[in-house]
């Protein structure tokens, strides 16, 4: 029960750090850093595949409604959910993973994370950035847009976790 206060506290804090302060940056047009997706990364390892998928859809739901993106977020949260075990298992420790693991640099490692947050974020922006362009003429634009934003989410998401959330 802990756990799920936990995980409530820290999806309202990545949700609210979006949309009242990180939304309002001006950082040009390649730099869009969505901080809110460390949420999703940070469920426990072992959570039931169909509820973070629920999470994850739900979760960029809210962010549509308030960036006006009609589904996108909700569309690349939900594929990025899909992803997760996938990465995971791709990621895996020698030995696996412990039954009550997190995902979070003090559990799993530096290196670790910089992998597994690093694909889904890009998986997120990749799917977010091509829906909301919905083109391939602007293919090389999208890409360089999908990865400069995708660093620095991944940069924003570690420095936010090792300052806010070192207790695994």
């Amino acid at each position: 029960m802990v756990e799920v206060g936990k995980n409530i506290l820290r999806f309202s804090f990545f949700i609210l750090l979006q949309v009242t302060i990180i939304r309002h940056l001006d950082l040009g047009s390649y730099f869009n850093p969505f901080l809110f997706v460390g949420a999703i990364l940070m469920l426990p390892i072992r959570i039931n595949k169909t509820l973070v998928l629920i999470i994850a859809f739900a979760t960029g739901l809210i962010i549509d409604m308030f960036y006006n993106t009609m589904g996108m977020n909700a569309a690349a949260c939900t594929f990025m959910a899909f992803c997760r075990p996938r990465v995971l298992k791709v990621f895996a420790p020698a030995g696996d993973y412990n039954g009550d693991a997190t995902a979070t640099v003090n559990s799993m490692g530096i290196r670790w994370m910089i992998s597994y947050a690093g694909a889904l974020i890009f998986i997120h922006h990749l799917v977010l950035f091509y829906l909301e362009t919905f083109s391939l003429h602007d293919f090389f634009t999208t890409l360089l847009k999908v990865i400069l934003s995708g660093v620095s989410t991944l940069i924003l998401f570690l420095i936010t976790q090792s300052l806010l959330f070192r207790n695994p």
